[in-house]
């Protein structure tokens, strides 16, 4: 059973935890020893969010260390950039194409990287990067707030793991009146060509 690391970043607000808590509960439900840890300072207030979630046959500790990322989930674009130091190379790496613009951005301390600087970024750490746009994709669905799950639809192209699993764990996690839209999200993330 291979060994897989995922580190899951984003903003506050994005569904980073919820995410993780599927993802986690999903490599249980697939027979993998589980293990995960988050970091959530100032989430409450917009600020940086991650998540390690670590999949295998006997995981003794639930942090990735540097150069050990086989998957990085970013549910922002310049929380992608923030991590690349941690990929291992050839690491497969899924970005939710969406800015969030930092404070220090808006009161002239910072300059945002623009799309092609992203873009330029990530192929550079590695062959394997995707930007989806996760977010006008889940509202077109219904709802933006789903584009955690519709981009955790992407993730599971990428992994050997039944769909029923992917829809039983979503379907217990998210409230009932979001169920629906939710599993609708996932099954559209899960068939984009990626």
């Amino acid at each position: 059973m291979k060994e897989i690391n995922f580190l899951l970043v984003g903003v506050g607000g994005q569904g980073t935890l919820l995410a993780s808590n599927i993802l986690a509960e999903v490599g249980l439900r697939a027979g993998y020893d589980v293990k995960k840890s988050e970091v959530h300072g100032m989430a409450q207030r917009g600020g940086s969010v991650s998540s390690h979630v670590r999949w295998g046959e006997c995981v003794r500790s639930p942090l990735i260390g540097a150069g050990e990322v086989d998957i990085l989930v970013a549910f922002e674009r310049i929380e992608a950039l923030r991590h690349l130091e941690a990929l291992r190379p050839q690491a497969q790496v899924l970005v939710n194409d969406h800015a969030i613009i930092p404070m220090t951005v808006t009161a002239g301390d910072a300059v945002y990287p623009d799309q092609t600087q992203v873009r330029a970024a990530l192929q550079q750490a590695t062959p394997n990067a995707h930007l989806v746009p996760g977010v006008a994709m889940a509202e077109k669905l219904g709802n933006a707030r789903a584009n955690n799950v519709l981009i955790l639809g992407v993730l599971a192209q990428w992994l050997d793991v039944d769909v029923k699993i992917w829809q039983d764990v979503i379907s217990e996690r998210v409230p009932p009146k979001y169920k629906a839209l939710n599993l609708k999200a996932f099954a559209h993330g899960r068939a984009l060509q990626i």
